[in-house]
């Protein structure tokens, strides 16, 4: 049976940041999900076995209004796209100290150490100032670069709660190329509108999200609740 309710006290994100932290808990049978209203340099560092996210890569190209106008009522912060701000290096830094297995998309906007590993997404893309395609920087050991096989057309046009949403899919296969485990907790410090976390539920992980905007962390407890009820959003 499939339950929300809300975490009990002191936890270790409530215990970092006082109390004061908003989270929500999703069960699938054995499987959990955690999704916490904060943001992620006020709770972390806490435990995982992975870390698999797509932060904000900075690239400032969409200032011309165009998600402005699509995503309005998405987002506290989308018309000063505050979703858009890279992250600070040291937080970088501190991902890379979580867990046993990093997966971080947007590598070709951050400074992130040399790999062997590289996930790439060709996107069909249909804008033509928009990037082919997005990379992912990987560190799981023995685990060579790869590319996603599965064509997605046109996926800036499908309907999406997030402006840089990625497929549900995607972020399946890329944990599934990582080699992270069924029953491992996997970690999405910008968590959006929790891709990664219905992936995880899909797949068989346990799964912590943090997002610090109040309207996306509403929709992620949306996809999440729609999810354990069979609906597929």
């Amino acid at each position: 049976m499939s339950t929300t309710d809300t975490l009990p006290p002191e936890t270790p994100a409530e215990a970092k940041s006082g109390g004061g932290v908003v989270l929500q808990r999703f069960v699938r049978g054995h499987l959990s999900a955690t999704l916490i209203h904060s943001d992620c340099s006020e709770v972390l560092p806490m435990q995982c076995d992975a870390v698999v996210t797509d932060p904000p890569y900075g690239i400032k190209r969409f200032e011309k209004g165009f998600f402005t106008t699509r995503f309005k009522g998405y987002g506290a912060e989308t018309n000063g796209l505050q979703w858009d701000k890279k992250p600070p290096q040291e937080m970088m830094e501190l991902l890379l100290t979580l867990g046993t297995v990093r997966v971080i998309w947007g590598a070709n906007n951050m400074v992130l150490p040399p790999s062997q590993c590289f996930f790439v997404w060709y996107k069909m893309q249909t804008v033509d100032n928009f990037a082919d395609a997005e990379l992912a920087w990987c560190d799981a050991e023995g685990v060579t670069a790869k590319v996603y096989p599965y064509a997605i057309h046109k996926h800036n046009q499908t309907d999406k709660c997030h402006p840089t949403q990625k497929p549900v899919p995607l972020m399946a296969w890329c944990m599934e190329k990582a080699r992270i485990p069924e029953g491992a907790t996997v970690l999405d410090p910008y968590m959006g509108s929790a891709t990664t976390g219905i992936a995880c539920m899909r797949t068989g992980r346990n799964f912590i999200g943090i997002e610090r905007d109040a309207e996306y962390y509403k929709l992620a407890c949306d996809r999440f609740a729609h999810e354990l009820d069979g609906v597929l959003l």
